[in-house]
């Protein structure tokens, strides 16, 4: 009986080792033909496979944008949108997955789950009939810990995820937000006089002679470099370099203190780019950063129990350990079981998992242009706030 049940357990360790992993995904957009209230659609989107556009049933997401949706009856309206994944490999490559269906790797779970059960049950009554005190340990041990480490390792990935989707975010909109303050900066350089670096060095600088050819403006003085102010003023070498590291300093100090201010007049591919990055994080609100500042705290956890925990996951690791090591294995995999049920019952890893997908909502497209137009326009201080945070705070400790 003790040999049957350790079978099973074997059995449910080798088909969750040996299962199937979920697919890979790749994102495609989609055109959605026809839409129910309940967010059932008919969409087309193009296989990136090669096989050209395709149709199907998909489960849209009913709360998007009202301007992601059909507006074809207005003149300036489009097709419905939204964004889809389809499977990236084996025999359903190019399909349009569904989460909702079951796939192999969820029947694969489901097996080893119930195989893994069956067999720490049999084996726990054969070895209480046998009164084998030692091995009932040494089953429930490595019967259940396989099982809440991958749940875990999951969990963890999770947590993973919604910082590097929120860090994209953040950094799409320091990108896009540069070149607009740069030429900005660029703007008020060039109306700063070159005779204010006079007095940024001692002995004075020679800016009366940088004005005699032509160098009239602290951004001429950057422009030409400081070969390029020997070179054309006749100065030292050293004493051009003074020059331009004096308008170096200058520049740091107007850059510090020149300011971006989003409003009607800002427009342009740079501000466009600028309003769909920070729409991105202004829709996903404060619960976003709530979510990441979680992620932050639970992940230093999870690896350290989940590094303790391994020799409870793997039964070659486990004859390896000694007592002490078995016991803070059991220990450590019964806090993480405690930790994946916390984050389950109060939704944290549900969180988790629909930050990251509001985060992906950022592509550069023209509908998603327009409707962060629209949306700045309704709230422009929400994006004023967003964009203050992120450029005057460093990117690690941006929320």
């Amino acid at each position: 009986m003790t040999a049957a049940g350790l079978l099973l357990v074997v059995l449910g360790f080798v088909v969750w080792e040996s299962g199937p992993d979920h697919p890979e995904l790749e994102q495609v957009e989609l055109t959605v033909l026809e839409e129910e209230p309940d967010g059932t659609c008919a969409v087309r989107w193009t296989d990136p496979y090669g096989a050209g556009q395709r149709t199907g049933p998909y489960r849209c997401d009913p709360d998007r944008d009202p301007l992601l949706k059909d507006t074809s009856e207005f003149e300036w309206g489009s097709p419905g949108w939204d964004i889809g994944h389809v499977v990236a490999e084996g025999d359903l490559k190019g399909e349009l997955y569904d989460p909702d269906v079951e796939t192999a790797a969820d029947r694969a779970v489901a097996v080893s789950d119930a195989l893994t059960v069956s067999g720490v049950l049999v084996t726990f009554a054969g070895l209480v009939c046998g009164g084998v005190r030692a091995l009932i340990r040494l089953a429930g041990l490595t019967g259940w810990a396989p099982l809440t480490v991958r749940r875990a390792e999951r969990l963890r990935e999770a947590a993973h995820g919604v910082i590097r989707e929120h860090e994209r975010a953040v950094r799409a909109v320091r990108d896009a937000w540069q070149p607009l303050h740069d030429a900005r900066v660029r703007e008020e350089l060039a109306a700063v006089p070159v005779g204010r670096l006079r007095w940024a060095s001692v002995p004075l600088l020679p800016v009366a002679e940088l004005q005699r050819h032509g160098i009239r403006t602290v951004r001429d003085v950057l422009d030409a470099g400081a070969w390029g102010l020997a070179d054309t003023t006749g100065l030292g070498r050293r004493t051009a370099e003074k020059v331009w590291s004096a308008a170096r300093r200058r520049a740091a100090d107007v850059a510090e203190d020149t300011w971006v201010r989003l409003d009607a007049d800002l427009t342009g591919p740079d501000a466009e780019r600028l309003l769909t990055a920070l729409r991105v994080l202004v829709q996903a609100g404060p619960e976003a950063r709530s979510a990441v500042e979680e992620a932050g705290r639970l992940i230093p956890e999870l690896d350290r129990h989940l590094l303790t925990a391994l020799p409870a996951a793997d039964l070659r690791l486990l004859f390896g350990t000694d007592r002490d090591g078995r016991a803070d294995a059991r220990a450590a995999v019964r806090r993480l079981r405690e930790m994946v049920a916390e984050a389950e019952r109060s939704g944290r890893w549900l969180r988790f998992l629909q930050t990251s997908i509001d985060l992906l909502r950022g592509a550069d497209a023209d509908p998603l242009a327009l409707s962060a137009r629209v949306d700045f326009a309704s709230r422009p201080d929400a994006y004023q706030e967003r964009l203050w945070h992120i450029v005057r705070t460093s990117p690690a400790l941006t929320g």
